[in-house]
């Protein structure tokens, strides 16, 4: 069973997506409840504490009104004063209710609170019979002895129901920052989790690409020497081949065309020493010399053709001169030849990938291009041999240049020598431009220098 890593990774960077949301969602929702519960806190005790000052507030304003009455001896301003003191009475009543459902935890401390205030208005109800002689002698020691006491009762327990608030918002705040601080706790722990599965899908991750890069360079080493060994096999073909030209092309000349030769001589003895009048002899030694000269040709194009003797005996230029004039005459099509220097120094294997190189460019020109005119040029720039073979024929078809031997033999051939071959549209106008780039053969390069040197 193979392992597949991907199944690996893939549950490991899932688990570790799920827990980032599931920590993010988590630490998100408890954020909120905190910041809820504090803004809570927060609220009810601003509520608290605002009942509590407008309660001080209206007993402090109430003992205020109480000295204006006493001090003014008007009887028509009684029940106006009377309404006021009511009305701050019912205020008083009113907060008292709102800070019993606020402070519930505190309900002993509000009834007392109650207590106080009911006895507080209750002082002030005998003031609005009191004459003007009474405001007069009464008020002072009246205020002193009930009013003062009274209220510094009242004002006494709201500091009590003040204090125990503050105490609650204490304990409440101190629970908040308890609840933030296991936040904090459960945050940093789910990062470590995070951290900790994710180092391991890295590991496991790092892990086996190590070792698929291993076996990656393995398997590249493994087909790097395959092409290897293919490409000097090619390159041995294609050399046996060459050889084995050469050796048909040699045969063909010296075995071949020389019994054909001796055949022909014979034959011409045959002819001479024949009788005079018999004219069967004749025709038919005729027509032997015919034969003889017709394969003769025939084997003698067929040297040509496998590998011509002017290649080795005459040089580069020369073999493809005639290679050109017998494409020409053979198929009617013009070729121009442009040989800028002298090429007869190169070794044979730089003369033989050149000549096959013209023989198969011109070939297809024929059989796939259908060209009427062909340029070849070759020559030598920047420590670079070139050669340009460019048609006016229908133009280039890429995808078949892999389905031809020819080209590919011709591939082979450069690559051996370390060169580049390229096939594409002329640069100029319609057709097809062979370019094959050598680089310049050391031995080449010195012969030259050796015969300016002599």
């Amino acid at each position: 069973m193979r392992f597949r890593t991907w199944i690996v990774a893939a549950l490991g960077l899932g688990s570790l997506l799920l827990l980032v949301v599931v920590s993010m969602l988590t630490s998100s929702s408890r954020a909120r409840e905190i910041f809820a519960q504090l803004d809570r806190l927060n609220t009810h005790y601003q509520n608290v504490d605002a009942k509590l000052r407008r309660l001080r507030s209206d007993v402090n304003l109430s003992g205020i009104f109480v000295r204006d009455y006493l001090l003014d001896v008007a009887r028509e301003h009684v029940p106006e004063y009377r309404e006021r003191i009511g009305q701050f009475r019912e205020s008083n009543r009113a907060t008292v209710s709102e800070l019993r459902v606020l402070a519930a935890p505190h309900a002993e401390h509000i009834d007392n609170l109650e207590e106080q205030l009911d006895e507080y208005w209750q002082t002030f109800e005998p003031l609005f019979d009191w004459t003007a002689t009474e405001k007069i002698f009464r008020s002072a020691s009246f205020l002193r002895r009930e009013v003062v006491p009274r209220r510094e009762a009242i004002l006494a327990i709201a500091q009590e129901v003040e204090e125990l608030n503050n105490a609650n918002l204490a304990a409440q705040r101190a629970e908040v920052t308890r609840r933030q601080a296991a936040l904090d706790e459960e945050l940093r722990r789910l990062l470590w989790q995070t951290v900790i599965l994710g180092l391991v899908v890295m590991l496991v991750a790092v892990f086996r690409l190590r070792v698929l890069e291993r076996r990656s360079d393995r398997e590249r080493a493994l087909a790097e020497d395959a092409e290897r060994q293919l490409r000097q096999l090619s390159q041995q073909l294609v050399a046996t081949q060459e050889e084995e030209r050469k050796n048909l092309s040699r045969e063909l000349h010296d075995h071949v065309a020389q019994v054909l030769t001796a055949l022909r001589m014979e034959l011409g003895r045959i002819e001479r020493i024949r009788a005079p009048g018999d004219t069967r002899i004749g025709l038919a030694v005729g027509e032997c010399k015919q034969l003889v000269d017709s394969m003769f040709r025939t084997v003698r194009d067929l040297a040509l053709g496998l590998r011509p003797s002017m290649l080795d005996d005459f040089g580069l230029r020369a073999a493809l001169e005639w290679h050109v004039r017998d494409f020409s005459g053979r198929y009617g099509v013009n070729v121009e030849l442009n040989v800028e220097e002298d090429f007869d120094t190169l070794p044979d294997q730089y003369r033989t990938c050149v000549y096959r190189a013209v023989q198969e460019a011109l070939t297809n020109c024929i059989r796939h291009a259908q060209a009427r005119s062909i340029q070849v040029r070759l020559n030598g720039q920047g420590g670079q041999l070139h050669l340009f073979v460019t048609d006016d024929g229908i133009g280039f078809d890429p995808a078949r240049r892999h389905a031809g031997l020819g080209l590919h033999g011709i591939g082979e051939r450069v690559k051996e020598l370390h060169g580049v071959m390229s096939v594409g549209p002329a640069e100029v106008g319609v057709g097809t431009t062979l370019a094959v780039s050598l680089p310049w053969p050391a031995l080449a390069m010195e012969a030259p220098l050796a015969r300016a040197a002599g």
